[in-house]
This record gives C-alpha cells, sequence and structure tokens, in this order.
C-alpha cells in the first residue's frame, strides 16, 4: 500500500491500541497586542484578500505580531517627542495632575491617530 498524503509530506503515525493517529503539534502561539488585535480587524473587514492569503498561508500571526511590535514602539516613541515638543514635564505633573493629564491624554490620541494610518491601516 502506498504512502498517504499526509506521509509524502513528511507526516508521522503513533500506534495507539489498534488505530494509527498522526503526530500533529499545534504550533506556538504568538501573543499580538492591541495593535496587532486592530490590524487584524482592519484585514478582516477591509482588506479580506490579503487576509485570507495571509491566513492560508501561515504568515499572519508572524505579520501581526511584528505590526504590534512596531506600532508600540512608533507610538511610545511618538508620545515622547511630543511630550518634549509641548513642555510636559514631571514638575508639571507635580504641580498642575489636571493639566498634565488633559495635554497627556490629547498627545496619547494623536500619536495613536498617526499610528493607526502610517501601520494599522495602511
Amino acid at each position: 500500500m502506498g504512502k498517504s498524503t499526509f506521509e509524502q509530506m513528511g507526516g508521522t503515525y503513533r500506534q495507539e491500541g489498534d488505530y494509527l493517529l498522526p503526530n500533529l503539534a499545534v504550533p506556538e502561539s504568538i501573543s499580538v497586542g492591541i495593535w496587532g488585535q486592530w490590524r487584524r480587524r482592519y484585514l478582516r473587514e477591509h482588506r479580506q484578500a490579503l487576509y485570507t492569503a495571509l491566513l492560508l498561508s501561515g504568515k499572519l500571526n508572524d505579520h501581526l505580531s511584528g505590526i504590534d511590535i512596531q506600532a508600540k514602539d512608533m507610538f511610545f516613541q511618538l508620545v515622547g517627542q511630543m511630550a518634549k515638543q509641548e513642555g510636559i514635564t514631571e514638575q508639571l505633573k507635580a504641580d498642575n495632575q489636571m493639566e498634565w493629564v488633559r495635554k497627556m491624554n490629547s498627545i496619547q490620541f494623536c500619536a495613536r491617530e498617526i499610528v493607526n494610518e502610517e501601520l494599522i491601516f495602511a
């Protein structure tokens, strides 16, 4: 009897009682953060062909993980640069917490929009 398709692809079996069961392993899961989840949703809803191609090729999680890392780095870099440019300091935080929070929230919102436009929705 010839090899099965599974065996032709390099798969192996193990004996469990009277049955031959394939030796299957679950691929390592890659953690995808919030930026990667947003990218997944965007691809699934607006770029279905790309989403399907990445999913079927097994590269979707790698793509999402890479986008997540890039977006996170870009976000924190932008927030730092914008806060420095606006003159937001720890002294302002100590003197007027509400003003500091208002300014930081505004900066984070702007940085989030930039990251979305540059990486997530691109």
